[in-house]
Parts: structure tokens; C-alpha cells; sequence
């Protein structure tokens, strides 16, 4: 049986290489994987301490937080595909290139 801490210390770890990552690149589908890799830790961190609490509350909330993360996914990428669309170097930077 692994210990809650060990799961909790994996999903600071994960966050923070997500967080670290997002600040760093300026790449947007990189930046898109970094903001997921931060969510699924937090979805890590929420099942732990359901798990550890004996309540399903954080379960159910990491459901809901999938489904935000899909549509998150869903809008994100239509940006992206549009960004690279026009440019095929696109940085985060060049989001004004989507003015009409």
C-alpha cells in the first residue's frame, strides 16, 4: 500500500514541471500540454485526498474538472489550428495575428 504523501509529493512534482513549462516555452502547443499536465495533477491531488478522506466528493470533483478540461481542449485547439493556420512559427506572442 503507497502512502497518500507519496501521490501528493508526485502531484506537486507534476505541477510544478507543468507551471515551470508554461512560463518557459513560448511554444502554444507546448504551452496547451503544460496546462493539462497542471490539471491532471490537481485531478491527482483531488483523488488522493478523496481516497484518504474516505469521501467521494473529490472524485465527483474531478469529473467535473474533465469535463471543463474538454472543453478547454476543445476552444484551445481551435485557437491553435487557427494560429498555425497563418503562421507556421506561431508563438505565444502572435495571437494578434487572429484580427481580422
Amino acid at each position: 500500500m503507497v502512502p497518500g504523501s507519496w501521490f501528493l509529493g508526485l502531484a506537486a512534482i507534476l505541477f510544478t514541471i507543468g507551471a515551470v513549462g508554461l512560463l518557459v516555452r513560448r511554444n502554444v502547443l507546448v504551452m496547451f500540454m503544460c496546462v493539462e499536465l497542471m490539471l491532471n495533477a490537481v485531478n491527482l491531488t483531488f483523488v488522493t485526498f478523496a481516497r484518504m478522506l474516505d469521501d467521494i466528493g473529490g472524485q465527483v470533483v474531478v469529473f467535473f474538472v474533465l469535463v471543463v478540461a474538454a472543453a478547454e481542449v476543445v476552444v484551445g485547439l481551435g485557437i491553435i489550428v487557427a494560429i498555425f493556420r497563418r503562421r507556421h512559427d506561431a508563438t505565444a506572442d502572435d495571437v494578434f495575428a487572429l484580427r481580422g
